[in-house]
């Protein structure tokens, strides 16, 4: 009989906890998770899922405009945003309750309460009442200690806020805040063009509010491929949104008809307006409060430094996701679970994820995906990269669909061969971006993907031309 409550017990519900607690159990490990606020963490309940829903009601409300052009009549003078928010928040519940059921499905202990580590293998629980508040109101019972083997951090992020734009809920707002409101603005400002900052731009835009983007880089998703920010930035200049790169947010004065930012590009100031802003410039690790400082747990700027197997500073601690300095996403913090707790369980897991085989996604519309070197990224690397693109309006579907807009990029080692990277950006881009990064992790080469027979009509015949260019073959461009 083991002297320990638990093999493993993990602190945090979201996407790289439940998924490690699940996998743990699978391994034959006795596992205990604990959760302040729904299961699910941040990216099911205040994150990924809702705001995948605003996204798709959108969708359907920019579709009015193609209805009409086939002679329907719409009337969206009813639109009701408050219907839209509840649809979203019905689909964060019905997963978090499904996330609690595959809990309790594997045999994994879940608890509601707050945990802060007091020793190795030692975190103090201080529970929550049953159908209490989410945001981890105790439940007046006397605190107590939980045992584990190993424990596994995975208590995830928070909005970052920037010194003299802080949020105060109402009028300057994080990406929780926006999620939350039932009604609209009539117009907002939205400080950061990276991915949050892009899909909210979008769903705001799309249900009528006036958008205007800050983005103090010189394109909008910076992380991302240049051609495909322009494909981007292109249709939101259609669509009406106002984007200012290159720009500095300077001062903020909130008022009472809302907010006056100043903001300056290459020396000259403009002032904007709005009634609201809403501050999406990255997220902060949730690493304070939890004891890390106890048990000696190392940091590096805030993050959690780990091994190649997700392990601590501290013998029998790990830590995974957002609190470590791997990207911020969702899937990262799934696969970094699985490795950590194969590692506990004395399987031979992977080591530390590859950052060229970490797909992101976009979801704005059209939509942005990739891996790997953007052709910037191999220029300042100095790879002899080529690269081989091609456009959404050389595959048949696209045209048929009217999803033209778009295109697929391939770089490539000039000598090897060997794929380097991938970006696509149009319809269903978050979806086909898989098939050339299967071909990478599998070592395939272009030649692979353009031999291979792909249906038609697809759009995944974008990806095919895409790799025959690169074999300076392709037949529709």
């Amino acid at each position: 009989m083991s002297d320990h409550d638990y093999d493993v017990l993990v602190l945090g519900a979201g996407p790289g906890g439940y998924v490690a607690a699940i996998r743990a159990s699978q391994l034959g490990l006795r596992a205990g998770i604990i959760e302040r606020e729904a299961p699910g963490g941040v990216c099911l309940n205040w994150g990924c899922i809702p705001s995948k829903a605003l996204i798709h009601q959108a969708g359907l409300v920019r579709s009015v405009a193609d209805l009409e052009k086939i002679g329907a009549r719409v009337d969206l003078k009813g639109l009701d945003y408050t219907a839209v928010h509840r649809k979203s928040r019905e689909a964060a519940q019905k997963l978090s309750k499904g996330v609690q059921a595959l809990l309790k499905k594997n045999r994994i202990d879940y608890i509601a309460g707050t945990g802060v580590i007091t020793g190795p293998g030692e975190i103090l629980l201080q529970e929550t009442r049953e159908g209490g508040s989410p945001s981890g109101e105790a439940s007046g019972e006397a605190a107590r200690t939980l045992t584990a083997r190993y424990l596994l951090i995975a208590t995830g992020s928070h909005p970052r806020e920037l010194p003299g734009f802080e949020f105060d809920h109402k009028k300057v707002l994080s990406s929780r805040d926006i999620l939350g409101q039932k009604e609209l603005p009539q117009s907002l400002v939205i400080l950061g063009a990276g991915a949050i900052g892009m899909e909210f731009a979008y769903v705001m835009n799309a249900f009528g509010v006036q958008v205007t983007v800050v983005e103090m880089m010189d394109q909008i998703l910076p992380l991302e491929d240049e051609d495909a920010a322009e494909v981007v930035a292109k249709a939101f200049k259609r669509y009406g949104i106002t984007v200012h790169t290159g720009t500095r947010a300077i001062s903020l004065d909130t008022t009472g008809q809302g907010i006056s930012l100043v903001v300056e590009k290459a020396g000259s100031q403009e002032t904007l307006q709005a009634d609201q802003l809403l501050v999406a410039v990255g997220r902060a690790p949730n690493t304070t409060g939890i004891g890390l400082e106890t048990v000696g747990v190392a940091l590096d700027r805030g993050f959690v430094t780990v091994g190649d197997y997700c392990q601590t500073s501290v013998p029998g601690i790990y830590a995974i996701g957002d609190v470590t300095a791997s990207p911020l996403l969702a899937h990262v913090a799934s696969k970094e679970g699985e490795i950590a707790v194969e590692h506990m369980a004395g399987e031979s897991p992977e080591k530390r994820i590859n950052p060229g085989e970490i797909p992101s996604a976009v979801y704005c519309e059209p939509q942005v995906a990739s891996f790997g070197l953007t052709e910037r990224a191999a220029r300042e690397q100095g790879v002899p990269f080529e690269v081989a693109s091609f456009p959404y309006r050389g595959a048949g579907k696209s045209v048929a669909v009217e999803k033209s807009e778009g295109l697929v990029k391939i770089i490539y080692d000039g000598e090897t061969r060997e794929i380097l990277g991938g970006h696509v950006v149009g319809a269903d881009a978050t979806e086909l971006i898989h098939e050339i990064l299967l071909a990478k992790k599998a070592e395939l080469l272009p030649q692979d993907l353009a031999t291979m027979i792909h249906a038609h009509p697809t759009l995944s015949e974008a990806v095919m031309e895409a790799a025959r260019k690169a074999e300076g073959w392709a037949i529709h461009g």
